[in-house]
């Protein structure tokens, strides 16, 4: 198995949007940032996007962006995932230098999940980070078992450690191993709004009335407005800063 970007291999770029490389509850996929960058990626920063292959098999896949922060890690923002996504560009047309990568999406074919290869993965993103000279891989984080807890507070369960001290979630104890330190709540990192009958067809449920519902995948409630014929859904993430100098 080996890692490639797409600027090396820009033929994987469609193979990369297949079904079985994008495992996970629909709600993910429809994030109105998302919507207007996503498809740019793989033109845009094609050196940032990498897939790990054996032979002609596509294994995995991990998407990031370059982002010009001065900040401190304890001053990055609220929007996590959807401000990443969108500062890239803004920075990309403004011509101002990358200081530091932010990790979008990891995922593991179906195939192959349960042997590690997300964690490969994450080192690959730092790897990559720092052949670009960049100091730093952010990543705000989709927690692997915060949907078993919508109504927890993300930094709540987040504070939620093993006996060890690591977290007792899955995706921020690999990230922790891995050298980052976990930060705080990007409350507000991706948003996905839709009218009921998306929201019935992206969830399969039936929504008889407004309010706030538990929808299966998903790491809050979902907001249901009838009258209004809209439901929105507000994602919290968790930061991890991943030093690499």
């Amino acid at each position: 198995m080996r890692i490639v970007t797409l600027a090396q291999r820009p033929d994987l770029a469609e193979v990369l949007e297949r079904p079985e490389l994008n495992p996970g509850p629909e709600v993910m996929f429809h994030d109105t940032v998302a919507h207007r960058y996503w498809n740019r990626l793989a033109r845009d920063f094609a050196e940032y996007q990498i897939a790990l292959v054996r032979g002609d098999e596509v294994i995995a896949r991990a998407n990031s962006v370059p982002l010009a922060w001065h900040g401190t890690p304890d001053e990055l923002p609220d929007e996590g995932f959807a401000w990443a996504l969108e500062q890239a560009f803004d920075d990309r047309a403004a011509g101002r230098a990358p200081t530091i990568a932010s990790a979008l999406y990891i995922a593991v074919s179906t195939r192959h999940q349960g042997a590690g290869v997300s964690a490969r993965m994450g080192q690959a993103l730092r790897d990559n980070a720092a052949e670009h000279g960049l100091t730093a891989l952010a990543a705000p984080l989709r927690p692997t078992h915060k949907h078993r807890y919508p109504l927890i507070p993300m930094a709540e369960y987040a504070s939620w450690t093993r006996d060890d001290g690591l977290s007792i979630d899955p995706w921020l104890r690999t990230h922790q191993r891995l050298g980052a330190h976990l930060l705080h709540p990007c409350e507000r990192s991706m948003t996905v709004e839709g009218t009921v009958a998306q929201w019935r067809q992206w969830t399969a449920m039936d929504f008889p009335g407004s309010g706030r519902h538990i929808v299966e995948g998903a790491l809050s409630p979902v907001t249901i407005d009838l009258a209004a014929d809209r439901g929105t859904y507000v994602e919290p993430n968790m930061w991890a800063w991943h030093p690499l100098t």
